[in-house]
């Protein structure tokens, strides 16, 4: 299979349903240590086997009754609060228009298949996708009622993050949530590999387990992710090439000092820089789109030359460190706005591949969830 290919996950039909599942949970000495990662590696069909002597050694926790669970984190000064649940995939919606789960950026079907397989051999979920949506005010109220309670589990990780876990349990209150969220349409702010592959093991079992996948809801209106951007190096393209592109799709190229350049950057405006001379680009960015699709939209295909390649990087720092002159260009992006990321999604459309940056992502472990439960 061609691993450059890129396709669109299929769409889950509404109503959103988030089910309670029995929590798996490694000992808080484990939670976000990168030996852990490691025992969820090959051989996958062990794995099973290393998490259950985990938990006989007392360095799992299995709950023996199903829950949702209300998982608060903290990292880097920004708190997340998301409802963790089993995510119905049993349904698949022939119309963007019925979705309920809605991906913005395309996936690799090689790398979906490989992360079905795998799931399938340690017959597990490792870790909930992350999912942003905006909660009714039901299950705001029965959620606030649970975070006034003491938690049922509190530690700080190997990672330095900060964990509150709340269990909802009771089947009025389960029940409250569950129609409040029936109403929403969640956006995949992490995970679309894993999602998509939830979707190809459904496909091959339907009716087991696998009609479920792990994920975790986050409330923007509640407390919501940081979304940051993602910015480019174009390999082999020089500033001229970038210049003469602008004139052909109707963009401004201004050479400008670093502080200028940098100050301007904004939703239509996008930093170019060889690391010695400094540009502002400025795009015609329509209402109902992103810079970055412009960018790759109408841009790049305009150079005259290039990009040999295009490398991803999350800070402008990482981006400046790998150009040079008259070898690569830095392409420094504006944020993306979460309500635009909405809107573009549910018209049907997606965004370039690493087009958004949803931080802070829990760590490895607090959350698990075995197949083998049903």
């Amino acid at each position: 299979m061609d691993t450059s290919t890129v396709v669109t996950p299929p769409y889950v039909a509404g109503p959103l349903q988030l089910g309670p599942f029995r929590g798996l949970m490694l000992a808080p000495s484990r939670v976000g240590d990168p030996s852990s990662a490691r025992a969820f590696a090959r051989p996958y069909t062990s794995v099973a086997t290393r998490l259950s002597r985990w938990q006989a050694r007392g360095q799992m926790h299995h709950d023996r009754d199903p829950a949702l669970y209300l998982h608060e984190y903290t990292a880097g000064g920004i708190t997340i609060r998301g409802l963790v649940g089993l995510l119905d995939l049993s349904h698949r919606a022939a119309r963007i228009e019925e979705a309920a789960v809605l991906p913005h950026e395309g996936i690799h079907p090689a790398q979906a298949d490989d992360l079905a397989d795998r799931m399938a051999e340690m017959a597990l979920n490792p870790a909930p996708i992350l999912l942003v949506h905006r909660s009714g005010a039901e299950a705001r109220a029965v959620l606030d009622e649970l975070r006034s309670n003491a938690p049922d589990h509190a530690f700080s990780d190997r990672a330095e993050q900060r964990h509150r876990i709340w269990a909802l349990r009771d089947p009025e209150r389960v029940a409250v949530v569950q129609r409040s969220v029936a109403g929403s349409r969640a956006l995949i702010a992490d995970g679309h590999h894993r999602y998509a592959a939830y979707l190809r093991l459904q496909q091959r079992r339907p009716g087991t387990a696998a009609d479920t996948g792990l994920a975790m809801l986050v409330d923007h209106d509640d407390t919501p992710l940081f979304l940051g951007a993602i910015h480019r190096v174009l390999q082999v393209v020089r500033l001229e090439d970038v210049a003469l592109a602008a004139t052909l799709v109707g963009a401004r190229f201004t050479p400008a000092r670093p502080d200028e350049a940098l100050a301007a950057l904004g939703p239509d405006t996008l930093v170019i820089t060889d690391g010695s001379a400094w540009a502002t680009l400025g795009l015609v960015v329509p209402a109902d789109r992103a810079a970055v699709e412009v960018l790759h939209d109408r841009l790049v295909p305009a150079l005259p030359r290039g990009p040999r390649a295009i490398t991803h990087h999350h800070s402008a720092e990482g981006a400046l460190g790998h150009v040079s002159p008259d070898q690569d260009l830095a392409v420094l992006m504006p944020a993306p706005d979460v309500d635009l990321v909405l809107r573009i999604v549910a018209s049907g459309r997606l965004l370039p591949e690493k087009a958004t940056s949803f931080q802070p992502k829990p760590s490895l472990g607090v959350l698990i969830r075995s197949l083998r439960d049903g």
